[in-house]
């Protein structure tokens, strides 16, 4: 198993990035495909990156090509700076695929994210993990992560 960043656009990579999302999704619905420009500006950007778990023993799957290994688990960073906050790492996706769950791949993950964390000079991570996420709670709480108590309000454009 091995954690890299997503370094380059590839179609099939962004499919199976999609499909882990669909994991993810309360819905299981799939919200169509990913832009090509949205991949294009997370890669360029100095302050985002999706960090890829790639399981290089399975090289029969289809993105093996590009990328050693069938992809089987993502977490997109993001550090946020502001005058009275400094700089924190935002986590907005985090999945691993149902498949290799409970076999340590989140954690390798969550290790690499707390990584990126520090070489970008963070002093916390910060993420939301919605009510009915069991596991997903217990899984960070066993990781040293508390609850901080706020309301999560959203406006949309």
């Amino acid at each position: 198993m091995q954690i890299t960043k997503l370094t380059k656009y590839d179609p099939a990579t962004a499919t199976r990035i999609r499909e882990l999302l669909i994991q993810l999704s309360r819905s299981g619905k799939d919200r169509g495909e990913i832009p090509r420009e949205w991949f294009e500006d997370l890669i360029a950007s100095p302050f985002h990156d999706m960090l890829l778990a790639i399981d290089d023993t399975d090289k029969s799957a289809p993105e093996s090509a590009e990328l050693g290994g069938h992809l089987v688990g993502i977490a997109t960073l993001s550090a946020i700076m502001g005058p009275i906050v400094r700089r924190l790492a935002y986590l907005e996706d985090f999945v691993t695929d149902e498949s290799v769950r409970g076999q340590g791949v989140g954690s390798l993950l969550w290790a690499a994210m707390l990584d990126w964390s520090r070489e970008h000079q963070c002093t916390e991570l910060n993420f939301t993990s919605g009510s009915g996420r069991e596991a997903a709670w217990a899984f960070y709480q066993k990781k040293g992560a508390e609850i901080y108590d706020t309301n999560f309000f959203r406006y949309k454009l």
